[in-house]
């Protein structure tokens, strides 16, 4: 057996040997290594860079070494940087870190005893000035992570190598790896999560990332939502259930009492939805539900329960009437319920008789008859269902309706009249004949009758009893019944009218005739009746004495002074309750024998009234009762039977006696004559209107006094009238001596007007004519004293004459009184006067105005007059307006010229000395031009007097043309894009004096709609173009401080495009499939405008490249993607996006080389057949094969012959597949190197012939050997071990040697994988498996597998 195992190991040495062998003649060519040329030390100097990978930011570390052969301590080192030299804190040191700021080249030297050697390599150096800015990106992109769930977020600088990365969050450090973890985060680790990475060490840090914003949610909770209409269904229903989450990215699943369904023939789980065909009574439970996410690996939360109940049978309802009365009167409503006390949503079928209600089918629970009739007698019953008749339950039990007619009471008088009066009794009754289930409602007038006010109702209401009547008691009364136990009224009776006097009647006792007084012999008749009503009784009393007399009336034939008394009668009626009525009042009489003497009185009682003054006489008899009376004047009957003798209006024709006399007008019986009256009629006196006061136009607050009197007469009183209207005292008016006199204490303008007086008797009616009127005038207010001055300067000069003048134009009887400086002069009358002014003639002089004697009033001047006296000459003031060393042509100015205190003077003005012949203060220019330019003063000069002034001091004007602005752009373009900034500026060069109006298409230009105006408008700014804004922009210049505009510049038209711009995308080629290795170019344009910049996007994320154009030059799968371009322009970016190219970058099939010449044939050939393949593709291809790089061209098949004849040098051979399709070619093979190939499996052949015959020779000689060997006794006999176990042996030991397993496993002995290809594109390993595998070997690879798999022999092929 151990031979065997050697036999195997040797096999392996030579196999592996040969494999070795073959290696190393398929090894790349040793790479050539030149030796520098050696130079002097100090004269080449080399200058290296030690940079971290990508692009140096300005502020970035660099290192800068300058190496040499040798190097010595007296050597100095100098770094330049663009020719100028770079500082060093050691300049023995060969190296320089430092940190560039700008782009360059740099190189160094070496200096030794003042020897400086050559300038080293030069290295540029570019210096990026941006800092980057990195790229963060989260995984999952999940908008919202739950908990549970993690997230990873990566932060990458593209551009370059060696960062390490630090993580915010809100601002705040939480990490320094480049992926970081979120693992099962809960709510409280969401925020804005950014990176900034730094490098070096004295780092560099870049910019911050942009911000991702996480969100971390708890887990959700679905809910249960019941579809079908009930939770408790019957077996014939259907049960939805719905289990809703938040969106549909989840897998529902379903419990019943904490139990997973699943769905079978009559349970359908679909969806969200959970659906019972037919529910069972097992259905039954508790069903919650819960979600797993169809991507991610996350579970909800479970549903709160919903309990469903299924229910076995039928219900049968049960049928209700209320009232439950046996008999329902017609209009009573009744209604039937019906009821299933079993789960919900039920609808009610009705039957009446044993058939539908076909006017009934809303299905509700209740059927009411709100007011039932004769023919809705009858049986009723119900039935209940539900789920479209899906279920319906058996017939109710029958109730019974038996509907009647409501009766109607009677109504009826119980007392023998139904007109009374106050305090009379009255009875009336209501009843339903036979029934005593009712009460009974009384009405008056349609009013409900309560208890009360003499009211009382007796058996239920049967009988209205009234115990008092009154007023209030009469109406039409009517009767209701309403069943005591149900809500049934009968209809209401028709009425009674009960009339009720508002008062007892009254008894009228009449006296014929009604004298009070009577005379002996006279007849008198009393009559008592009552007008109302009927039945009436009288009974007659004297001195309250009963008489012997019935009936209504009672005789006198004649009267005797014993008939002297008060009658009086009385009326009665009824039988049980006697009603009596006293007659109102007694009549009395009074019985006399002698006759009257009548009495005369005058009104007014005076001797004498005036004309139109009214009187009378009056005459009586006392006592008087039925007299006329007869009048007479001087004994002439005035024909006039009246008590009174009136005279309306008396004139002197009504002087005269009177008298008068009395007769009984239904006798012949007379008075005596009465007393004689004297009566005397004259004029009504007139009285006169005086002032008292001096004059009658007066000023505010001065007295005024009015006189009114009848001469010789104290008997009247005054009134006064002002412009027609009655005065009242008060308002500083008073009155005086009976209003005799009107005293105005301070006059104001409410006391002008017109006054008049009138007289009025003070004990009777009399008024005399009004008086004619005196006009009072004041005014409005106290007049204003004028002081003149003349000539009225302010300032005067010494000899100079000076007039005072003080008058008031109004009124008169004025004095005056002069003052200066408020001391008072000796001059009187209305004027002062200085003949000749000195100094000490300057003050203040005023004067005062006053008038009346009693009460005096002053008025003084309004204002002082003051005068200042001087000696020297005033020199007057030039002003300029506007006051500028220059003007412009057009523009208008002014001079004024003036001495202060300006007083009388006139001015004399000169151009460059020449007069002007102008004479005002003030001298202008309306219309300057470059004639106006000059030398300009002026002098003053008194204007009543020679007096004149100093000249004044010069000016100089100058005159211009007006400057026109310049109107630019300062954006780049004018023709933009919708939201595009546009900036035009307006200018005069060197001068900020002016302010600018902007007009567009010849409108003034307003702020607002995207336009403003910066530097007094010198800039217009829109801030979002719009197709408004498109036109012609002009500006115009004016002045800040004067009038003055430019001309109006020429125009600048800007253009605005309708919409925004579209960037186009173009692939070339432009198929959506490319393959690694393909070229690929993108281009972005924009047909309009100018001035784009490009910015390019793969995926989203921004790429360096920069221009309209974008290369791919070999393209690899990592190309693949969605590509955009973006075109920018101006400082506040204006950008607009292409749409998306997406390419997919696919792995361009490889082609393969495999030997097809065998083992077999290496003794019988010598020729390599070859075989080309492109391996992962069904397509037909062609093919080209390669020599040594060369393109065999005569070759387009799969299979190429090697030959001695055609390569007798055995070269390097590689093929490739092409074809007229997409891809039209493929990648070039692995180098396959022939050379030696046959010769090598030759030899290889031999050595294991050879090995193999040898170790049969081996095998043989050890059978001999053991045959022919003499035995050992088994005492002598030494224990071998046994090198020849069984396969049962082997597998029981586990320290049993097995060389080929110690082969394999064997770390030094284990090669790399050799299935690669290197660098030089050439096969490191044979693919064709040995022939001959010895059965051990077999066995060993049985048994194990792993080694087998991973480091088996591989033979060529």
């Amino acid at each position: 057996m151990w031979i065997i195992k050697v036999f195997v190991v040797i096999s392996l040495t030579s196999l592996c040997a040969a494999q070795d062998l073959d290696e190393d003649a398929v090894t790349t060519q040793p790479s050539v290594i030149f030796a520098p040329t050696e130079l002097p030390v100090l004269l080449f100097p080399v200058l290296s860079l030690d940079l971290p990978d990508g692009p140096i930011y300005a502020g970035e570390s660099v290192r800068f070494s300058c190496d040499t052969a040798n190097s010595s301590p007296d050597w100095t080192y100098l770094f330049f940087c663009e020719g100028k030299p770079l500082p060093s804190s050691d300049p023995s040191s060969n190296s320089l870190t430092f940190k560039p700021t700008d782009t360059g080249t740099y190189w160094c030297q070496v200096k030794l005893r003042g020897e400086t050697s050559k300038n080293s390599n030069a290295i540029p150096l570019s210096v990026t000035a941006n800092k980057p800015k990195p790229t963060v990106t989260q995984t999952p992109k999940d908008d919202v992570i739950y908990t549970g769930e993690s997230v990873t977020l990566s932060c990458g600088v593209e551009v370059s190598t060696g960062w390490q990365y630090l993580w915010y969050r809100n601002g705040v450090e939480v990490g320094t790896k480049g992926n970081y973890l979120l693992n099962s985060p809960n709510p409280s680790d969401g925020g804005r999560y950014t990176c900034r990475a730094k490098r070096g060490q004295s780092p560099f840090f870049t910019d911050e990332s942009e911000t991702i914003t996480l969100t971390f949610s708890d887990l959700p909770k679905p809910s249960v939502k019941l579809v079908s209409h009930w939770l408790d269904v019957f077996e014939e229903e259907e049960l939805e259930l719905r289990c809703d989450i938040i969106d549909s990215e989840w897998k529902i699943i379903w419990q019943r009492n904490g139990q997973v369904l699943k769905g079978d023939d009559r349970v359908f789980l679909e969806d969200s939805a959970l659906f019972f065909q037919l529910p069972s009574q097992a259905d039954q439970g508790l069903y919650t539900c819960r979600a797993e996410h169809l991507f991610r690996n996350i579970i909800s939360e479970l549903s709160d329960p919903v309990n469903v109940t299924v229910y076995g049978s039928k219900p049968r309802p049960t049928l209700s009437k209320d009232p439950g009365f046996q008999q329902v009167y017609v209009g009573e409503s009744v209604t039937l319920t019906c009821r299933v006390d079993v789960s919900s949503g039920w609808g009610y079928l009705w039957f009446k008789d044993g058939k539908d209600l076909d006017n009934f089918d809303t299905r509700v629970a209740t059927y009411t008859i709100s007011s039932p009739r004769l023919s809705d007698s009858g049986q009723y019953s119900c039935k209940a269902v539900r789920n479209n008749e899906t279920v319906v339950t058996d017939d109710s039990e029958k109730v019974t309706l038996d509907v009647v007619e409501i009766p109607v009471p009677s109504l009826n008088q119980k007392t023998g009249r139904v007109d009374v009066f106050p305090s009379e009794s009255v009875k009336l009754s209501c009843g339903v004949q036979g029934n005593s289930d009712w009460t009974y409602t009384w009405y008056k007038d349609d009013q409900k009758l309560q208890a009360g006010n003499s009211v009382s109702f007796e058996l239920d209401g049967a009988v209205l009893s009234v115990q008092s009547a009154s007023a209030s008691h009469g109406g039409q009364y009517q009767c209701q019944g309403r069943h005591k136990s149900r809500s049934v009224l009968t209809n209401v009776t028709s009425g009674l009218t009960l009339t009720v006097y508002g008062r007892k009647p009254s008894v009228t006792l009449e006296q014929d005739p009604s004298y009070t007084v009577m005379y002996s012999g006279e007849s008198l008749l009393f009559r008592c009746h009552i007008n109302v009503s009927s039945g009436w009784e009288y009974v007659w009393f004297k001195d309250d004495k009963q008489l012997s007399t019935s009936g209504n009336t009672h005789t006198i034939s004649s009267a005797v002074t014993a008939d002297s008394g008060s009658y009086k009668c009385r009326a009665k009626r009824g039988n049980d309750t006697v009603f009596f009525i006293d007659s109102t009042q007694a009549a009395s009489v009074n019985i006399k024998a002698n006759k009257p003497k009548p009495s005369i009185i005058q009104n007014p009682d005076v001797g004498k009234i005036y004309n139109g003054e009214s009187m009378s006489f009056q005459c009586g008899v006392q006592p008087s009762s039925g007299w006329e009376y007869l009048w007479y004047k001087d004994g002439v009957d005035l024909l006039h039977r009246g008590s009174s003798f009136k005279i309306p209006t008396a004139n002197p024709s009504h002087s005269g006696i009177y008298q008068c006399m009395a007769r009984r007008g239904r006798t012949t019986f007379s008075s005596e004559s009465s007393d004689m009256r004297r009566l005397l009629v004259s004029e009504i006196p007139v009285p006169s209107l005086n002032q008292k006061t001096a004059w009658l136009d007066v000023f505010p607050s001065e007295s005024v006094k009015l006189s009114c009197g009848v001469q010789g007469n104290s008997d009247w009183t005054y009134t006064w009238y002002k412009d027609d209207q009655k005065l009242q005292a008060g308002n500083s008016v008073s009155f005086e001596l009976d209003g005799a006199v009107l005293s105005v204490q301070s006059a104001s303008a409410s006391h002008g007007g017109q006054y008049q007086c009138q007289g009025r008797h003070k004990s009777r009616s009399v008024l005399t004519n009004v008086t004619s009127g005196l006009t009072l005038t004041v005014y409005g207010r106290k007049p204003s004293v004028t002081l003149e001055q003349d000539p009225s300067y302010t300032v005067m000069y010494s000899g100079e004459s000076l007039l005072f003048r003080c008058h008031i134009n109004v009124s008169s009887g004025w004095e005056y009184v002069w003052f200066k400086d408020d001391k008072q002069l000796s001059a009187s009358g209305n004027t002062h006067t200085i003949s000749s002014a000195v100094t000490a003639g300057s003050g203040s002089y005023k004067c005062r105005a006053k008038r009346g004697n009693d009460t005096v009033f002053f008025i003084d001047s309004t204002q002082a007059a003051s005068v200042n006296i001087k000696a020297n000459k005033p020199k007057p003031s030039i002003i300029q307006n506007p006051d500028v060393g220059k003007i412009y042509n057009g523009e208008s100015m002014s001079f004024q010229c003036g001495v202060q205190p300006s007083s009388g003077w006139e001015y004399l003005w000169y151009k460059d000395g020449v007069d002007l012949l102008h004479r005002g203060s003030s001298f202008k220019i309306p219309t300057a031009n470059a004639s106006h330019s000059g030398i300009y003063q002026c002098m003053a000069r008194r204007g009543r007097t020679t007096f004149s002034s100093e000249s004044s001091d010069m000016r100089r004007l100058l005159v211009s043309e007006i400057p026109v602005p310049s109107l630019n752009q300062k954006t780049a373009w004018l023709d933009v894009f919708p939201f595009e900034s546009v900036k035009l500026s307006c200018g005069v060069q060197g001068n900020s004096d002016w302010t600018y109006t902007w007009y567009k298409d010849d409108q003034k230009l307003q702020a607002g709609n995207s336009v403003s105006f910066e530097l007094d408008g010198a800039v217009l700014s829109v801030q979002s173009a719009s197709a408004s804004h498109g036109g012609q922009y002009q500006c115009q210049g004016q002045h800040k401080s004067r009038s003055v505009l430019t001309n109006v510049t020429s125009g600048l038209t800007l253009t605005v495009y309708a919409k925004e711009p579209s960037a186009e995308l173009k692939q070339d080629p432009s198929y959506a499939v490319m393959y690694t290795g393909d070229s690929l170019l993108f281009s972005c344009h924009i047909n309009v405008s100018s001035g784009w910049e490009y910015v390019w996007f793969k995926d989203d994320k921004q790429l360096s490249a920069s221009g309209n154009t974008h290369t791919i030059s070999s393209a690899v799968t990592a190309d693949s993607g969605s590509y955009k371009c973006r075109a920018k322009r101006g400082p506040t970016v204006f950008y607009t996006d292409s749409q998306a190219w997406t390419v997919n970058i696919e792995v361009r099939p490889w082609a393969a080389i495999t030997l097809l010449t065998g083992w077999s044939e290496v003794f019988s050939t010598d020729s390599l057949k070859l075989s080309c393949e492109v391996i992962g593709s069904g397509d037909q291809w062609n093919f080209t094969w390669f020599k040594e790089v060369q393109n065999i061209d005569h070759i387009s098949s799969h299979i190429h012959l090697v030959t001695p004849q055609n390569d007798p040098e055995q070269s390097l051979y590689a093929c490739q597949g092409v074809r007229a399709g997409r891809p039209n070619y493929s990648t070039k093979s692995a180098q396959f190197k022939t050379k030696y190939l046959l010769m090598k499996r030759r030899v290889l052949l031999s050595i294991s012939g050879c090995i193999f015959f040898g170790l049969i020779a081996v095998f043989i000689g050890s059978i001999y050997i053991r045959v022919t060997r003499k035995p050992v006794a088994a005492a002598e006999r030494i224990e071998e071990p046994n090198l020849f176990l069984t396969m049962a042996e082997l597998k029981a030991r586990d320290d049993a040697p097995n060389p080929l397993v110690e082969y394999i496993t064997d770390a030094a002995l284990i090669a790399p994988c050799k299935d690669v290809v290197d660098d030089d594109d050439q096969i490191c390993s044979e693919l064709t498996p040995l022939p001959i595998t010895p059965q051990e070997g077999q066995a060993v690879t049985t048994e194990t597998p792993n080694e087998a798999e991973s480091n088996g022999l591989i033979s060529f092929k």
